[in-house]
């Protein structure tokens, strides 16, 4: 029995308790963790194979669809979907917590005409950051639009959330019926998922004349596979033969691929000795891994040499003189895989050419080896993700997923991303939100973005104080205009690096470094403002005696200033009663004249300086510097 980690349980536990019923550790492996995610689906349920999908949960927006004609879809998880309309954003995505490892991902698509426009739409598909499918006008077929298609691919998970995640092209709306992963051994597939490989399915089918598998048929594959026939792709359908056995097949079901025992139990082979071929449709620019899948269940053959083919991939002979039962035997699993690389044509061809006998095949498995895309930088992910929930990010803008990645799609409104020094992660340079209408505060994980040169929140409604730290690093630009910001400036502001600096326009208070000021005295760019409780430097007013050299909280202010008028009153209540004694000793006390008069003489006025520049005042406008002479002395 496999054992349960804690992480595991825990996620099992959050889900109970939720009412979301999964299960974990399918029979015959130790690594499974599934979750089925019904999209679009409002209650829980279990299928006629005992497979336990859930309500549509993990989405980060869109909407639920129920398809017009329920009755021609065989399954419950068909019948509905989540559709991302543009409005919510371009980029669209389910994050599911799962336990890191390798997953076998499966989705469902189909469009069925549900909105009354007669147009499928146009999206791309990634996982992890890369795109793994593109659905347009050539994946849309008659009968994928009609009753849908499925698609699945391997990938590693490496930071405990599963991001599949949906990309609008033009103004289309993406849409997805169902999402199931299913945790597989690391070490599948001759552990080709550890390079920074996903491997996409390009066509799995069984030898026999129909479908099976996880969700399609009582013939299940413990991995999740679904096995297509292989009607769909043979040449040689006219003397086809297929050979079927109860009889049990040695090495099936065993790690690391757990390759189902019902797909030896049938094999497609010919009437006569003949060259049996399929067509595989590709995509020429990536490379393939070929997985042949044998099992000698003739009776017929009892000895070596009376079966044997050679395979030819593109017209290569890549495996020669193939002899299932001279590897073998009888009744025994038999796997070759082969890598095809540097193709041309849209389809591949595979054939079996016989030496002796007609050729026998159990199944075949075509992936592209697709290239893990680069990833943004976690640290800057993790930055991100929490100053999305601190400033109350709007759905329009589209920040799920990854920051970054893909890069041959924009990144997150306002974000711009460059590749750091090893080329091997994408960092983020330049975060620009000015005027989206924000209304949240500055989370201190701001200060996480090590990489970030210039950063404006300018014209929002962003509240709070500036977290301390903010301005170390590389950063070159702060813009915090025209907020509700309040509280103190932190020392990091000050920072050497920095040249432009700007926060006017808020609620701050306290005294202003001597540091700070200086960005604008040695040729940088400084305006503080329009901010009433800013002091301490030239044309801001002097801070007194106690709040000089101080930085204390505004609470803390706040607590001495009742402190020091509670001095007052105990001293006015002392004078009253010393007065009252003396009065009961006939004594007069009065001010002098000079004193009770009107003070005229010692009220006065400061007028702050707050200096308005003609002109566009924009930080980002050089000719600023010119005109001052490359030393601007305002705050």
């Amino acid at each position: 029995m496999a054992v349960m980690c804690f992480w595991q349980l825990a996620y099992v536990l959050t889900l109970a308790m939720a009412g979301f019923p999964c299960y974990l550790a399918a029979e015959g492996t130790p690594y499974n963790f599934t979750i089925r995610i019904d999209c679009g689906g409002s209650s829980n349920f279990t299928n006629e194979f005992n497979q336990t999908w859930i309500a549509d949960q993990f989405y980060t927006g869109g909407i639920k669809v129920q398809l017009p004609d329920q009755q021609k879809f065989k399954f419950s998880q068909e019948k509905t979907l989540r559709s991302f309309p543009i409005t919510g954003g371009k980029k669209n995505c389910y994050e599911v917590g799962v336990p890191n490892g390798v997953y076998y991902v499966r989705m469902f698509f189909v469009y069925d005409n549900y909105d009354n426009e007669t147009h499928a739409p146009s999206f791309d598909v990634s996982i992890e950051g890369t795109v793994v499918f593109s659905w347009g006008s050539e994946a849309w077929t008659e009968d994928n639009i009609k009753f849908g298609a499925y698609s699945d691919v391997f990938t590693p998970i490496e930071d405990s959330v599963a991001t599949i995640c949906f990309y609008s092209i033009g103004t289309d709306s993406p849409l997805v019926g169902a999402l199931e992963l299913v945790q597989v051994d690391p070490n599948c597939y001759n552990k080709v998922l550890h390079e920074n490989i996903l491997l996409v399915n390009y066509g799995r089918f069984t030898g026999g004349s129909s479908s099976f598998g996880a969700g399609m048929s009582k013939e299940t594959d413990i991995t999740g596979r679904a096995w297509d026939t292989d009607l769909d792709f043979t040449q040689s359908a006219a003397n086809r033969v297929v050979l079927t056995t109860d009889q049990g097949i040695k090495n099936a079901n065993r790690a690391p691929n757990y390759f189902p025992m019902y797909l030896y139990q049938r094999a497609h082979t010919l009437s006569y000795e003949d060259t049996l071929e399929f067509l595989l449709p590709i995509d020429p620019k990536l490379d393939y891994m070929l997985w042949f899948h044998f099992a000698e269940i003739d009776p017929k053959i009892s000895a070596s040499r009376q079966r044997v083919f050679d395979i030819v991939v593109s017209g290569k002979i890549v495996f020669h003189n193939v002899d299932i039962y001279k590897e073998v035997g009888n009744y025994a699993v038999y796997d070759l895989q082969f890598t095809a690389r540097n193709l041309t044509n849209a389809t591949l061809s595979v054939k079996l050419v016989p030496h002796t006998g007609a050729p026998l095949i159990s199944g075949l498995e075509n992936y592209a080896l697709l290239p893990k895309e680069v990833p943004t930088d976690p640290i800057d992910v993790k930055a991100m993700r929490a100053i999305k929930r601190s400033l109350l990010i709007p759905e329009r803008m589209g920040w799920n997923g990854d920051p970054c990645a893909p890069q041959n799609w924009d990144a997150w409104e306002g974000v711009t991303c460059n590749h750091g020094e090893s080329k091997e992660i994408l960092i983020l340079t330049h975060l620009v939100l000015s005027n989206q209408g924000l209304q949240g505060s500055i989370d201190s994980e701001i200060t996480g973005l090590k990489h970030l040169l210039s950063l404006n929140l300018s014209n929002n409604l962003i509240k709070g104080g500036i977290p301390e730290g903010l301005g170390k690093g590389l950063l070159r630009v702060v813009d915090l205009s025209f907020n509700q910001l309040s509280g103190p400036i932190p020392r990091s502001l000050s920072s050497s690096n920095l040249r432009t600096v700007l926060l006017n326009g808020n609620r701050l208070s306290g005294e202003v470094s001597e540091a700070l000021y200086s960005i604008g005295v040695t040729g940088g760019y400084v305006n503080l403002s329009d901010n009433d409780a800013l002091c301490g430097v030239p044309s801001l007013p002097a801070c007194s005696l106690l709040w000089e050299g101080s930085h204390m909280s505004i609470g803390s202010k706040v607590a001495i200033a009742f402190g020091v008028i509670a001095g007052v009153a105990l001293t006015l209540v002392a004078a009253y009663i010393i007065i009252k004694r003396k009065n009961s000793e006939d004594y007069k006390f009065g001010l002098p004249h000079k004193l009770a008069s009107s003070g005229r003489g010692t009220r006065y006025n400061r007028q702050k300086s707050r200096p308005k520049y003609e002109g566009d005042s924009s930080p980002y406008v050089r000719n600023i510097f010119n005109r001052l002479g490359g030393r601007d002395h305002s705050i």
